[in-house]
């Protein structure tokens, strides 16, 4: 099982980004998005049951993130609207076959770095 993520990179305060997470292996029911900011620990930032429909945010960024799926693929993505230099972190994708908001996620990508400049 691999989860291999891109798209992240540098843009400037009010920029948008799309990350992308292509699942190999297995099919999952469930994927999210996690981040580690510089210093501090890892925090959730958004998840998408397998009906697309479910879907859920940290306070954070609701409004200006929007998670979604292609299940032909086996891909999810984060749209990322409206950046602020606070956005700026590692993101990491995660995958199972239930759907939650702490880290207990059984699959993870490696990682792909977002810097939002000031």
């Amino acid at each position: 099982v691999q989860l291999q993520a891109s798209g992240g990179g540098l843009v400037q305060t009010g920029g948008s980004l799309r990350l992308s997470c292509a699942a190999s292996g297995r099919t999952f029911s469930s994927y999210a998005w996690f981040r580690r900011a510089p210093g501090k620990e890892r925090e959730f930032v958004a998840a998408v049951g397998g009906s697309s429909s479910s879907t859920y945010y940290a306070d954070s960024v609701k409004g200006r993130f929007t998670i979604s799926r292609d299940n032909t693929k086996n891909t999810v993505y984060l749209q990322m609207n409206s950046l602020k230099p606070e956005d700026t972190a590692v993101y990491y994708c995660a995958a199972d076959w239930v759907i939650s908001t702490e880290e207990n996620w059984n699959y993870w990508g490696q990682g792909t770095q977002v810097t939002v400049s000031s």
